[in-house]
């Protein structure tokens, strides 16, 4: 066997080599080699019949073309094939199917004999084919051999052998069992059969019909044959209970059972049986006709029709023998043995039988002949029961795909078949009828629905063509059959089925039933709203709206088990998430209990389950589908605003069940009010949150911020309903409303009426706050006419405040800087360079209420800014104040400045004592500058500046660069000033200072360089503050500082990173502190080196190598980490340090105990592979096999799963490495070396 596998190969690999070795040539040169080859090159021209190409006589008397003179005529078709040599060729087509033969009397009389057929004669003739070359421009010459036809021959007919065959079979078949005593039993039972067949009638001259009698009675033979034995084998079975069995032995084999050769004969015995005693006697559309079938088929149906008797004799016994063939079938499917090859085979036919011979109607009037159907009327009853019978016992699928068969194709007008296709005959009227009505009891019988769908789409594959599969299924499945009694009880019986198609696990079943299914639910609750609602929306929500009548008063004990909630989630999911049609009644039905899914869906974000995904994919899919009205009002509700409970009921919750998902249980009743109280506000509060990153996972929409702005204007009402009960309050205490004389009743519904609206209010500002913290404004005000209108509500507000008494709200701090704010958000969308006519169309809304704030608001810059952004929106930009966007800024920092002036000139001379003094204690403790510089400090003490906060800078404008004249900022403050803020005990003003101080040191400042020694005492200083705004300021100058002179501030960061703070009044007890964050500086000192990393960084990494043996394991961490970002940055340089690095990362990882130091250690090598990349084999190639034994070392050894994850990480980057370095990616370069 290996001997003849390697000669294969062997001989493979000669053919391929050949085929590789032929030559390749231009195509200009290509018929030149064709000819030489072929010796020839010329095309086949043959000539054309010149009569018609039909079959007929006429040519063959008159002298002519050979073809045309021929007892098998036929004529030329040319074949032509661009890269072929020759490329035209004649092939020979056949005029007739019989041959032209002559008559004995009168000699010469020529006629068409059907007897023989007209063959073509094939010849295997070579021809050269042309093929591309692998560089794509030339080609190269294969042989090919093809067979053409050349002529014609006659041939003795195919129907003649076939029945000479059926003849000789017959007749050996008698004599085999006339002379073989083997086979006597044999004969004694067919003699016994043949007896009791009153349709038997041999002999006959039919050959057809004699050979399909042979074949039946054989099959009845057997059939007796087996329910004998079987018989007997279970009466010797009776006391076989009492023998001994051990459970080792196999039970007896049955004696029906057949042999895998048995089943092929009998199989081949069961196909002659219906292709000749079946098949050819129905009606023409009644089942599949034999020429359709194959060839043997038509064969068959040709012989047929060929030996049939006159039309008055053949329905006759047509009806006989179908009824003779399909009672013999059916006795043989009642043997369990046999029934599996008849039913699996030939139901289609059993059924068609069955089918006419029990309801085709009536022949029309006639002779006596016509009117004699040859069945009487118990026959077609027995017919018509046994089909029932069939019909209910075989597999429903197999029998739905059979009657659709039957059924056909719906009537068309116009063409009987596609080109292409062979015609095909449609089924009479009233088998369409009769199927129809059998599919619909299938339809509508128990699991019906199931069979349906599993009878179109088994052996599906998930493809195109499954899927419109489905989508027809589901059509058929949506629409009332006419034979239902009435449309209710067909959607009755059949929506359940639907909906358990929604619950099958196999995956691609799963697919094609949901597919199905949601279909089928979706045009039903389009088509047939009211038979949807009741029979698919109530079904699928049915548990959901359980859970919001639920009510301890109607039942203390109503509860949803999990197992019903959870697939109550997954059939909604998959009905209007993965359905994804936005159908009034859907989504009508879901908004009913859309609290309930979110109820469930905060309750999983707070636990682990799986239905937190389809709970938040069902409220989403709801807020993007439904209408604008509908989603603001599902959002109110859920946010708590709709005043009623939302989801379960109050004495209700879930809890977590035993699988995974959630169940409605009753609620423990608790005994302490606060824990009840806190546990209801916690729960308010957490749905909040829920609901905002609802409205986070919202991707394009305007749904957030058309709610926020809603509640902006609910909280615009309620502002002026304020100004209205402060009168009324004023009223009441003027004596106007009498408390007293009203009635217990009428006070108590009084101040519950009060403490509710002030409820809701808090409510809606709890909403408002949650929206504003937990989406950004991109997601809240992401349209322009949304910016509008929250601009429009905003200034709505500033008028309605404007009314107040004086004193009270135009002088509030937050109303005014708000209203600032606001008006320059205004003014910056007004300086927008390109603004369309709709852009002030629909910023003309605001025209009313700036009007009214430059008439009425106190403030004289208020007024004139609202003025002119009147004037710009009215006249749409055609005027504009040139001091329009620095009169906002002005108007948004003029406030603050205003309220903090009295604060800085009451701290103002204390703060210069303060200032004078820390800045001496700083130069005497560095040990730096001069006196002169004291002095000189001294002098330009200045005068207190107010301070502005400039943080907030304005929308669209620099920092600044409108505003030069403004004492408060930065760009107007002299370098002394910025020293003296720098000390300011507060906060926000120290790190404003230091951040400005960073930035004139990182723009190369001359006072600030000359003064670096002061600016690096002050930022060392600041380094001690507890305060995170401070330190980080002070983190990020010294970084600065030391990338902008590394020579001289490098050192002293050093020797503080190793030693401690070297300032005299520095805090001992902060030591460890101020040294990490030391290192932070030195950290970000070395990413900014870049280039300059190996020339400036042998001092750092001998300090962490240091810091390595710290006493401290954070301090030992924090060199770790420094050490990897500083590596990763050296390239070549890290060579010469790579032993001790690699030494000292080793020890670490295998002798360090605390966790972060190896984690760390075990970083470093994974920053160093990745800085490093293809350059570690050069750079590591000393350590790199023992940095990869440390690395699975981990992995194997360390029980820390951070470390093992770090080390992985490692060992991937490296085995990258070492890919691209043993397989380097292939270039197809071309080098050009110039020679000198």
């Amino acid at each position: 066997m290996l001997g003849l596998y390697l000669t294969q190969v062997l001989v493979l690999g000669h053919w391929l080599a050949a085929e590789a070795r032929l030559p390749c040539f231009n195509e200009s040169v290509l018929e030149v080699k064709a000819r030489q080859k072929l010796g020839h090159l010329d095309d086949d021209l043959r000539p054309e019949a010149s009569a018609a190409r039909r079959c007929s006589v006429e040519p063959f008397q008159n002298l002519g073309n050979i073809n045309n003179r021929s007892i098998s005529p036929w004529w030329y078709t040319y074949d032509t094939q661009e890269n072929r040599f020759p490329r035209r060729i004649a092939v020979a087509k056949c005029l007739c199917e019989g041959c032209i033969m002559a008559h004995d009397r009168p000699p010469g009389n020529l006629y068409l004999s059907e007897d023989f057929i007209s063959v073509p004669i094939l010849q295997r003739k070579m021809f050269l084919l042309k093929e591309l070359c692998e560089d794509g421009k030339h080609y190269r010459l294969r042989f090919h051999h093809e067979s053409v036809a050349g002529s014609a021959s006659d041939a003795p007919s195919q129907q003649e052998a076939l029945s000479v065959a059926l003849q000789a079979n017959r007749a050996t078949l008698l004599g085999r069992l006339q002379s073989d005593p083997g086979l006597d039993e044999v004969r004694r039972l067919r003699e016994e059969v043949g007896a009791e067949a009153a349709w038997l009638s041999l002999p006959t001259e039919d050959v057809v019909w004699a050979f399909a009698q042979e074949c039946l009675l054989l099959l009845l033979t057997l059939a007796r044959h087996l329910s004998t034995e079987v018989e007997l084998f279970e009466r010797s079975r009776a006391p076989a209970p009492a023998r001994l069995r051990t459970p080792e032995a196999a039970p007896p084999l049955p004696p029906d059972v057949l042999s895998v050769t048995q089943e092929k004969t009998l199989a081949v015995a069961l196909q002659f049986a219906v292709s000749l005693g079946l098949c050819p006697y129905l009606v023409p559309g009644v089942g599949v006709a034999l020429g359709q079938r194959s060839a043997f088929g038509a064969l068959v149906g040709g012989l047929v029709r060929r030996d049939a008797p006159p039309l008055a004799e053949r329905r006759l016994l047509a009806d006989r023998r179908l009824l003779a063939t399909t009672r013999v079938l059916l006795r043989l499917a009642e043997l369990g043995s046999l029934a599996t090859l008849v039913l699996t085979r030939h139901l289609g036919d059993i059924l068609a039988a069955l089918c006419q011979l029990g309801y085709r109607p009536q022949w029309p009037d006639g002779g006596a002949a016509d009117r004699e159907k040859g069945v009487s009327v118990e026959d077609c009853t027995g017919c018509r029961e046994a089909l029932r019978s069939l019909l209910g016992k075989v597999y429903q699928p197999m029998v739905i795909k059979e009657l659709l068969i039957l059924q056909g194709r719906p009537k068309q007008v116009g063409p009987s078949a596609p080109p292409g296709r062979p015609s095909t005959r449609a089924a009479p009227a009233w088998l369409r009828c009769l199927c129809g009505q059998l599919l619909s009891e299938r339809l509508m019988q128990p699991k019906g629905v199931q069979a349906v769908v599993r009878a179109i789409l088994e052996e599906g594959t998930g493809g195109e063509s499954d899927w419109r599969k489905c989508d027809g299924v589901a059509r058929i499945l949506a629409a009332c059959p006419q034979q239902s009694i009435s449309a209710e009880s067909y959607y009755r019986q059949v929506c359940p089925q639907i909906l358990d198609l929604l619950h099958f696990r196999d995956k691609l079943t799963a697919l094609q039933f949901q597919q199905v299914a949601t279909r089928a639910v979706l045009a039903i609750v389009e088509e047939k709203p009211q038979f949807g609602q009741q029979y698919i929306s109530d079904a699928l929500l049915g548990p959901l709206q359980r859970c919001i009548l639920a009510t301890g008063e109607c039942n203390p004990e109503a509860t949803v088990e999990e197992l019903e909630l959870t697939r109550c989630i997954e059939d909604v999911y998959k009905i209007w998430v993965v359905g994804n049609s936005q159908s009034v009644p859907l989504l009508k039905a879901l908004d009913a209990v859309l609290p309930v899914v979110f109820s469930l869906f905060c309750f999983t974000k707070q636990n682990i389950s799986h239905l937190r995904a389809p709970c938040r994919e069902i409220s989403l899919w709801y807020l993007g589908h439904a209408e604008p009205t509908q989603a603001l009002s599902a959002l109110r509700l859920l946010s708590g605003l709709g005043g009623q409970p939302c989801g379960a009921g109050p004495e209700f919750h879930f809890t977590l069940g035993s699988e995974g998902g959630a169940k409605l249980s009753p609620r423990k009743t608790h005994s302490d009010e606060e824990e009840a109280l806190f546990e209801r506000l916690s729960g308010e509060q957490w749905r909040l949150e829920c609901l905002v990153q609802l409205l986070a996972g919202l991707k394009d929409s305007d749904l957030p911020g058309d709610f926020f702005l809603e509640l902006l204007q609910e909280l615009t009402r309620w502002a002026e309903e304020v100004e209205e009960e402060e009168e009324e309050e004023e009223e009441e205490e003027g004596g106007n409303v009498d408390l007293g004389s009203m009635t217990l009743l009428e006070v108590e519904q009084h101040l519950s009426g009060c403490a509710a609206g002030h409820g809701q209010r808090l409510s809606v500002l709890q909403v408002l706050a949650a929206l504003c913290e937990g989406l950004p404004h991109t997601v809240l005000l992401r349209e322009t006419t949304q910016v509008v209108d929250f601009m429009v509500s905003l200034l709505q507000r500033a008028c309605v405040a404007l009314g107040r008494a004086p004193g009270s709200g135009a002088e509030n701090p937050v109303e005014s800087q708000t209203l600032g704010m606001g008006m320059g958000l205004v003014a910056t969308l007004l300086s927008e360079p390109q603004l369309s006519a709709e852009d002030y169309t629909c910023m003309s809304r605001l025209l009313p209420s700036l009007e009214q704030l430059s008439q009425k608001h106190p403030d004289v810059v208020f007024q004139k800014l609202a003025s002119g952004l009147r004037a710009v929106i009215a006249t749409h930009g055609v005027y504009r104040p040139e001091n329009l966007l620095p009169a906002s800024q002005r108007s948004r920092g003029s406030e603050t400045l205003q309220n903090r002036r009295s604060e800085t000139q009451t701290l103002k001379k204390d703060k210069n004592e303060e200032i004078s003094s820390c800045l001496a204690a700083d130069t005497s403790g560095a040990g730096v500058g001069t006196q002169a510089d004291t002095e000189a400090g001294d002098r330009q003490t200045p005068q207190r500046v107010p301070r502005r906060n400039w943080n907030a800078q304005p929308m669209g404008g620099d920092r600044c660069s409108d505003l030069q004249d403004d004492p408060g900022c930065p760009a107007a403050k002299a370098f002394p000033d910025w020293l003296l803020e720098a000390c300011d005990p507060d906060v926000p003003t120290r790190a404003v200072a230091l951040r400005a101080l960073t930035r004139m040191v990182r723009e190369k400042d001359s006072e600030a360089v000359h003064n670096q020694e002061k600016v690096l005492t002050l930022f060392m200083e600041n380094l001690e503050h507890e305060d995170s705004f401070v330190y980080l300021s002070a983190v990020q100058g010294l970084a600065v500082l030391a990338d902008s002179f590394p020579n001289r501030i490098l050192q002293r960061l050093v020797g503080d990173f190793r030693n401690g703070p070297s300032l005299l009044n520095s805090h001992k007890e902060r030591s460890l502190e101020t040294r990490l964050k030391v290192g932070e500086v030195l950290m970000r000192t070395s990413r900014a080196m870049g280039e300059l990393a190996p020339h400036l960084g042998r001092p750092l990494i001998e300090a962490f190598l240091q810091g390595t043996r710290d006493e401290d394991q954070t301090v030992r961490a924090s060199c770790l980490s420094n050490l990897g970002e500083l590596c990763q940055r050296l390239d070549y340089a890290l060579g010469p340090l790579a032993q001790e690095l690699c030494s000292c990362l080793t020890a670490l990882i295998k002798t360090e105990k605390e966790v972060e130091v190896r984690r760390a250690a075990v970083h470093v090598i994974a920053l160093i592979l990745r800085g490093l990349c293809d350059k570690a084999t050069l750079v590591l190639s000393d350590v790199l096999l023992d940095l990869y034994r440390t690395l699975k070392w981990v992995v194997r050894q360390d029980h820390d799963q951070v470390a093992v994850l770090h080390a992985q990480l490692a060992l991937e980057e490296l085995d990258d490495i070492m890919r691209r370095f043993v397989f380097p990616e292939q270039k197809l370069e071309k080098k050009i070396v110039v020679l000198p």
